[in-house]
């Protein structure tokens, strides 16, 4: 895939919609020069293909100024977020349930694939995303030993990230969050999500779910239980 310079991005649309503004937030995302722990970062906004995907799904399903719940995993994977640029949308995903056509090696990713199912029963695509703001806590990739790895994984690794994380969630809040609720997916994340809302404070409630990873990881016999209970908790609102 071609690699995008600084001086030939994506043209952008200037107007201030939620679309507009998630776009210029992910074509400009730069990787953090260097990482303990041999810790590598998977960046796909710096290619024209990621580029012109960002922009038809933001433009297909964002398209408004409306506010949406927002919904915060972990980091993206390596075979979902981690290739599409989408969150928790395997290329899969993007192409059979998004409607959007990729050239990518169709792979699955077990996140997208729950997430998927719950978005299908709630209503589809255009009906979740017109609601709802899916992303993660930090948004690239991260990687170790060829594995996908968390921000949280490492002490030092979560406080060499602290700030972007936080300056990352800023600017997404921005894009349009009701700012009533947050919905965090993992125990563990929450406890992170926590401490970073309360410096920054965004959100005035933190919902916690189960982490789709760790649901079709460890729970997939239950996997109806928890597909009940996303439904249950997005109903809600």
């Amino acid at each position: 895939m071609k690699e995008i310079t600084k001086n030939s991005r994506y043209k952008l649309n200037k107007e201030k919609t939620f679309a507009s503004l998630a776009i210029n937030f992910f074509v400009n995302l730069n990787s953090p020069k260097k990482l303990p722990h041999s810790t590598e970062v998977m960046n796909p906004y710096r290619t024209r293909e990621v580029q012109k995907i960002i922009c038809n799904f933001f433009y297909k399903f964002y398209n408004d100024t409306n506010n949406r719940i927002f919904i915060l995993g972990i980091n993206p994977g390596r075979f979902g977020g981690g290739i599409t640029g989408i969150p928790f949308t395997d290329p899969i995903r993007l192409e059979e349930n998004c409607g959007i056509k990729n050239p990518f090696p169709k792979k699955l990713e077990l996140s997208s694939r729950f997430i998927y199912k719950v978005i299908e029963k709630f209503g589809g695509p255009e009906l979740f995303y017109s609601k709802f703001y899916i992303s993660a806590l930090y948004p690239l990739a991260l990687i170790k030993d060829g594995v996908n790895y968390n921000y949280y994984d490492n002490k030092e690794l979560y406080f060499a990230l602290k700030d972007e994380i936080k300056y990352f969630l800023k600017k997404q809040f921005q894009f349009g969050a009701k700012n009533d609720f947050v919905i965090s997916l993992g125990k563990k994340n929450t406890k992170f999500l926590k401490e970073i809302n309360d410096e920054l404070l965004l959100f005035k409630e933190i919902i916690t779910l189960e982490h789709p990873r760790y649901i079709m990881q460890y729970r997939q016999k239950f996997i109806g239980k928890y597909i009940s209970k996303y439904l249950e908790c997005l109903n809600s609102f």
